[in-house]
């Protein structure tokens, strides 16, 4: 066949693959056989910034695909499938290794070699996303994707819904376990925040995944090489796996796993986590990779969006300095124990701590120093009062709400700070404690503590004048 006069019968960008077959059934060399116009010109004469990605050599006939594109196992696996199983692939996706979207037909081509198969790849290139080919779906698949948003969107439990949305994808691969883990980069961590298991086997839950899966997961987006998922479909492509990152192929075989669907999650280039499902049915596999190419856009989104709204929750109700609760946190909890949105304990104890020597340092030191003294402060009185919720409420003023602690125990650790509080090279503060057997008006309780704080602060001033504030 003369695939040369095949592909320059095409306007949009496409080329001819070849893919060699072992007797084994695993595939070795794939090579552009033959391009038209359009595609040499992406290599040769790149016209927009997204082909320059493709920019290595002069095209050459025959060559090994990586000459023009990294390595990609994805793309190895959907050529041998579309070659030798004459599976056709239709995709529309923005690998990580381009700044653009691809509009992708594989189809096979006939070939006169029982040992070479052959399928055309043909793209078109855009810099934006195209909504209309990202919902250009098959019933089933738009059904799928759209259910996931319901979920996604209509329940107020963030977590149960994530956990039903993963039970769905699950039974979409029929796999044996499906995970979504969120990884952080900076922290060199990953962690599981839902799972489905088909199995019913507990012991199968988050297998292999302890405080070192991280050196593992770090290892993935070279795997993926720059696409948009990995799919590994039987033996032939764990071999390959196995040659490609034996790490993690001996994580996976430890597991037992001998097929495995991956899916990078990122929100604006940001990367989030994967979702990941294992040992599912492999003739499910194109239905797999077309429902979650769109439908992890949306729970990136939603895991991205749930996120920020932890942040902004954290950085209102947290005082950054300290990293102990702030006066809005405090007044909050006050309000609803006073309108009965939160029960009052039965037993509660209100501590208030003012701490001495805040003013003098910022005059003498400065505010640095004065900085200082107070995440000491904040420190102190984690370690005296712990168990309990401490909040900053105001300047050099601290409260500490204490529930289910006896009061002869909140008076010994009060008794044992005040005690240390006298030590000059100590941190000081002056404390005021309030004890509430009946649940009683908390805001009273709030009163009286404050008093009790400015008495001792009245006495610490008697017995050291010398330390007192101008």
């Amino acid at each position: 066949m003369d695939y040369q006069k095949f592909v320059d019968g095409f306007e949009l960008t496409t080329c001819i693959i070849s893919v060699e077959r072992f007797p084994d059934g695993s595939y070795g060399n794939i090579r552009i056989v033959a391009g038209n116009k359009p595609y040499i010109d992406s290599i040769e004469n790149p016209y927009n910034g997204a082909a320059a990605h493709m920019l290595n050599n002069k095209f050459i006939p025959g060559s090994p695909y990586e000459k023009y594109i990294p390595k990609d196992l994805n793309f190895e696996q959907t050529c041998y499938r579309c070659a030798f199983l004459k599976k056709p692939v239709h995709t529309y996706l923005k690998p990580d290794r381009f700044d653009c979207w691809i509009n992708q037909y594989i189809m096979p081509v006939e070939s006169d070699e029982p040992n070479i198969g052959y399928c055309s790849y043909t793209l078109d290139i855009t810099m934006e996303a195209d909504t209309g080919i990202m919902t250009n779906l098959s019933a089933s698949t738009a059904s799928s994707v759209l259910e996931t948003c319901i979920k996604l969107r209509g329940q107020t439990d963030f977590n149960s819904a994530i956990n039903d949305v993963i039970a769905d994808i699950c039974e979409l691969c029929a796999a044996e376990r499906c995970t979504l883990l969120l990884t952080d980069p900076d922290e060199q961590t990953c962690s599981v925040l839902a799972e489905a298991n088909r199995t019913g086997d507990p012991s199968k839950d988050t297998v292999g995944i302890d405080g070192s899966f991280y050196d593992v997961v770090k290892t993935w987006d070279e795997t993926i090489a720059g696409s948009n998922c990995l799919i590994l479909n039987d033996e032939n492509d764990m071999r390959i796996l196995r040659e490609r990152n034996p790490k993690w192929h001996d994580s996976l075989a430890q597991a037992k796993v001998h097929s495995l669907v991956l899916f990078p999650l990122k929100n604006n280039n940001k990367p989030l986590g994967y979702i990941w499902a294992i040992n599912f049915d492999p003739s499910k596999a194109q239905k797999i990779k077309e429902t979650l190419e769109l439908t992890t856009y949306f729970i990136a989104s939603e895991i991205a969006n749930h996120q920020l709204l932890r942040q902004l929750a954290t950085l209102s109700s947290m005082d950054l300095l300290t990293g102990i609760y702030n006066r809005n946190a405090m007044n909050g909890r006050v309000d609803r124990y006073v309108s009965g949105a939160e029960p009052i304990p039965q037993g509660y104890g209100i501590i208030f701590a003012d701490l001495n020597g805040l003013k003098a340092m910022n005059d003498t030191e400065g505010h640095n120093a004065g900085d200082r003294l107070l995440k000491n402060a904040a420190a102190k009185l984690k370690e005296v009062f712990g168990g309990c919720d401490i909040y900053r409420a105001g300047g050099d003023e601290f409260m500490i709400i204490a529930e289910n602690i006896p009061e002869s125990e909140l008076q010994a650790r009060v008794e044992k700070l005040r005690k240390e509080s006298e030590d000059p090279a100590g941190t000081s503060f002056a404390l005021g404690l309030y004890y509430d057997a009946n649940g009683g008006d908390i805001r009273e309780a709030m009163r009286l503590s404050d008093e009790r704080m400015y008495e001792d602060k009245e006495r610490y001033y008697k017995k050291f004048p010398e330390r007192k504030r101008k």
